[in-house]
């Protein structure tokens, strides 16, 4: 009897069971970027976790391995809630099997894995039997892939950054096969963005190298919305402000930015900062533009003679 500990992928993204594809990505981005080797070096601890966060989100992304994994919960509950019977969870009825023989195939590599991990036992169990989950030659810890086209094999694996990171252009260190590789993300990056980097993945026997591609995941920001190349953000000013006209300074990616208020700007009026947005991926000198979405603060503790103004002013109209 195989005896192995199962692992909560729920848990470990901090979603419920019943959360949407968008809720998952979220969650997942925001904890990736958190406990990445690249914020954290030298940290154990936040390395493992990040293993842990890659391995969950790439069976709860995926449809097909989400629903095998919530079959496999279901079952795993009923043995606890029967008392946890004598000889363990019975393991091998779930281990990986198909129609065709193999496993769920894991197409894409833990970007962790080139850090030297790889996934758990439990993952290779489940989801990627020995004929799918084979080390990649030369590599450690990459699942291999099966090839259906004569082409070069290319392999692609998501990596989480910032918009800021997005604004400015970043790198991400790989190790793969004793090798350090120093990928550069360009300016303007967005989600789905591709980043290839040519013959990353050592030669097999056969002689055949193989492409990595990094596929950009840009987190949200608290700050900036993007659409497009163009940011949008709120920015709340005061009633007297919004009447008499003034200056605000309005934080940008780029430096803060001193931005006229005309008299008699009205709640939700927007503002452009032209060029103040995102790069252009394809024109680094191009940029998109920041529109300030204005919010007013009604003030509520008024002084006797502001009110008696206030209350002038109404007469007034």
């Amino acid at each position: 009897m195989v005896r192995m500990e199962y692992k909560d992928y729920y848990k470990t993204l901090g979603v419920e069971r019943k959360a949407s594809v968008d809720e998952i990505k979220k969650s997942y981005r925001k904890l990736a970027l958190k406990y990445h080797p690249d914020r954290n070096p030298g940290n154990a601890q936040a390395e493992e976790k990040f293993k842990d966060i890659n391995e969950a989100y790439q069976v709860l992304s995926d449809p097909e391995k989400r629903a095998r994994y919530d079959q496999l919960g279901e079952s795993y509950t009923r043995w606890q809630q029967g008392g946890q019977p004598t000889g363990g969870f019975n393991w091998e009825d779930w281990f990986t099997q198909s129609p065709g023989g193999g496993g769920v195939r894991v197409d894409v590599g833990n970007l962790d894995d080139m850090f030297g991990g790889g996934f758990s036992e439990f993952f290779r169990r489940i989801f990627g039997g020995a004929a799918d989950m084979g080390p990649m030659p030369g590599g450690r810890g990459f699942p291999q892939r099966r090839q259906t086209r004569v082409q070069k094999p290319a392999y692609q694996q998501e990596t989480v950054i910032s918009l800021l990171e997005a604004f400015q252009g970043t790198t991400r260190r790989l190790e793969i096969d004793g090798r350090r590789l120093e990928v550069k993300i360009p300016p303007g990056a967005r989600t789905g963005t591709k980043v290839r980097v040519a013959n990353a993945i050592p030669s097999d026997a056969s002689g055949a190298g193989a492409d990595l591609y990094l596929v950009i995941q840009v987190a949200d920001d608290r700050r900036f919305e993007r659409k497009g190349n163009d940011l949008h953000t709120e920015h709340t000013i005061d009633l007297y402000t919004a009447v008499l006209g003034g200056e605000i300074t309005v934080p940008t990616l780029s430096g803060n930015v001193v931005l006229t208020i005309p008299p008699g700007t009205q709640p939700g009026q927007s503002m452009r900062l032209s060029g103040r947005g995102m790069p252009n991926i394809n024109a680094a000198n191009n940029f998109g533009d920041l529109f300030v979405h204005i919010k007013v603060k009604i003030p509520r503790d008024l002084t006797p003679r502001q009110r008696e103004l206030f209350q002038e002013l109404s007469q007034g109209k």
